[in-house]
């Protein structure tokens, strides 16, 4: 039996587009934790930490050692590697073009607060030395929704960090999340959701939708009055955000488990179509392409 040249703190979360990357981990958990919606690091194991960086440089070293030049992609997990000094990424990044010359790609997760002391320049330098994406999680792109969840974000300082991204050659991938305002904030959290990417014009847009498999007490505490949309809220809310979107060239995928209708195209380019397809689902549910239930993996 050989034994893993990386250890892992289960479990172990990657976006959708990461399936075929290998997941090196530089941090355990999220150094934020806080947001209410949230369940993905609340687990005791997960309780943050900067990895050591011998350990990581010598996972780098196994990882070369095991698989050679056949690792193209390397996420860098857990909840937000960019939270580390400009200084260790640059260490890691540095070991994994030495020691896997054969990796094309280097993702991590970031959060926006994680950007505000490092500058242009700095990112620059990882952009540099392969670090080609980055997904930020901004949830929504209202202030009030963010207050709610405790995002500990509003629309100006994710902005800021898109922007300083943008800036910086870092292609960005932005997620939304559909139904995050239950229905009392369903309309400004999709227009102002909206204008947040209109800003930003990330290269990459997902929407998914909110759920909680384990309850809403966590949300409640800050937001007791929450009700959730039904599908038919969710359609409704999901074409405001589209008509509202003004985008010259990003890559638009609603199509996580989570999403009932499954929605894919560029924007702008194929807004009229999204659009379309969207409101037949609106007008006629039953004979709408929804997945099952049982299909959405939650």
């Amino acid at each position: 039996m050989v034994a893993l040249p990386i250890r892992y703190v289960e479990p172990v979360y990657r976006p959708p587009s990461e399936a075929d990357s290998l997941i090196l981990p530089v941090t355990d958990g999220c150094s934020w934790n806080h947001c209410t919606f949230c369940e993905m690091y609340t687990a005791p194991q997960k309780k943050f930490r900067p990895r050591d960086e011998a350990e990581v440089l010598n996972s780098i070293k196994r990882c070369s050692a095991l698989f050679g030049d056949e690792a193209k992609r390397i996420f860098l997990a857990d909840g937000d590697a960019m939270t580390l000094s400009t200084r260790r990424l640059v260490t890691i990044l540095e070991a994994i073009r030495r020691d896997m010359p054969g990796v094309r790609r280097i993702s991590s997760y970031c959060l926006p607060r994680n950007l505000r002391k490092k500058s242009v320049e700095e990112l620059r330098e990882l952009a540099d030395l392969g670090l080609s994406m980055l997904y930020v999680d901004a949830e929504s792109g209202d202030d009030e929704v963010l207050a709610r969840i405790n995002k500990g974000e509003t629309f100006a300082s994710t902005l800021d960090a898109l922007d300083k991204l943008g800036q910086a050659g870092i292609k960005r991938s932005v997620m939304i999340l559909n139904g995050l305002g239950g229905a009392t904030l369903s309309r400004q959290h999709a227009e102002n959701s909206a204008r947040l990417m209109n800003a930003a014009q990330p290269e990459f847009l997902a929407t998914l939708v909110v759920s909680f498999p384990v309850g809403e007490a966590r949300l409640r505490e800050n937001f007791p009055d929450f009700q959730p949309l039904d599908i038919s809220g969710l359609m409704q809310e999901m074409e405001r955000f589209l008509s509202t979107l003004e985008l010259k060239r990003t890559v638009f995928r609603s199509d996580h488990a989570s999403n009932w209708l499954v929605l894919k195209g560029t924007l702008g380019a194929d807004k009229p179509r999204l659009l379309a397809e969207l409101r037949a689902a609106i007008a006629s549910p039953d004979s709408a392409p929804l997945r099952p239930a049982w299909a959405r993996g939650l």
